[in-house]
């Protein structure tokens, strides 16, 4: 059985939020889920707010620049990548500040291993996915830039009980060869499962041995459930409406051994009509009627998100859609068969 750090009934964000205020989204964030608050990030400050920028900004001994067409490896530091640092400093403080006295679950984002190697290139041009020295090189590098992450939070709020999750939006395409080569006119081979399964378990089982607790999450379609279970997640993060019946067995395998099920299930951006608690509770009760399991094992199991980052919505709707995630939550744990008590 794998360890679960939250508590049943509980809601958590995927990461993104809109704005470039950190205080303040830390004061949503820090109100509205305090059963499994995480660490915004606020990718309208622009290059070293976004995923990719972000996630670079962990590495050791690799160093990073902006390019018109994104971000690619560099030979030496400069200011592209200080500015990635120094926003994630600034962040680490905010948290610091603001959760000061915290104790219980706290979940922080990065991009994981495959998708910084489809998004960032080397010095030549070439993404980084088509030199399988260079995944390694960069796949170390991470797994010791969040060991290191882990300790630092861990020295800051050392009540809290750190959740890593590592994004990876392009992992379906890296499987399956659909990421671009620097022309545009190809595609880079596919990558072997047992090779996605060893690089990203590498620093799934780094993120182990440095105490915290590491779930993999993809609100792409064909989310790479089974792949993350074997490389050793304690959980999956997920967007339902992606979902097939294709998913079901991997989901169940990853359910039946234990792994939790972070399952987006709130709209990202407000629709025209508000949805109700049952709403959006809908997919997962459906989905758990396909699976089979008990539905007394739904709330511990399973952890109520929104279906995606939240950097594109309003902030009246970041705001509304958090609470709406913690509603329906608590409404799982209170009644997992979906009858009112």
């Amino acid at each position: 059985m794998v360890e679960r750090p939250w508590a049943a009934g509980s809601a958590t964000g995927v990461g993104s939020l809109p704005g470039e205020d950190i205080a303040e989204a830390l004061r949503l964030v820090l109100g509205e889920l305090p059963e499994l608050p995480y660490l915004p990030e606020l990718p309208a400050r622009g290059p070293g707010g976004d995923i990719v920028g972000r996630g670079a900004a962990h590495l050791v001994d690799l160093h990073v620049e902006r390019h018109p067409d994104g971000w690619r490896l560099a030979r030496r530091p400069g200011v592209d990548e200080r500015r990635a640092r120094d926003l994630l400093a600034r962040d680490l403080d905010a948290v610091e500040e603001h959760a000061a006295g915290y104790a219980g679950p706290l979940k922080v984002q990065v991009a994981g291993p495959w998708t910084l190697a489809a998004c960032l290139e080397l010095p030549r041009g070439v993404a980084v996915l088509a030199d399988t020295g260079a995944v390694r090189d960069l796949g170390a590098s991470l797994a010791e830039g969040l060991a290191r992450h882990v300790a630092d939070l861990s020295r800051r709020l050392p009540g809290a009980r750190l959740l890593v999750q590592l994004d990876e939006p392009s992992l379906p395409a890296v499987l399956a060869g659909r990421v671009p080569t620097a022309s545009g006119f190809a595609r880079l081979p596919p990558v072997d499962d047992a090779v996605a399964v060893d690089t990203l378990g590498a620093v799934v089982t780094r993120l182990r041995d440095s105490g915290a607790a590491p779930l993999v999450h993809c609100c792409a379609a064909d989310p790479p459930v089974a792949l993350a279970r074997r490389a050793g997640a304690v959980a999956v993060s997920v967007d339902a409406a992606q979902l097939t019946d294709r998913d079901d067995e991997a989901i169940g395998e990853a359910v039946d051994a234990g792994v939790g099920l972070f399952l987006g299930l709130a709209p990202a951006l407000a629709p025209g009509t508000p949805p109700t608690v049952e709403d959006v509770l809908a997919p997962a009760r459906r989905l758990w009627a396909r699976l089979g399991f008990a539905p007394d094992r739904m709330p511990e199991t399973v952890v109520v998100t929104p279906a995606c980052g939240l950097a594109g919505a309003s902030q009246g709707w970041a705001r509304s859609v958090t609470a709406l995630t913690r509603r329906a939550a608590r409404a799982l744990a209170e009644s997992p068969e979906g009858v009112p008590r």
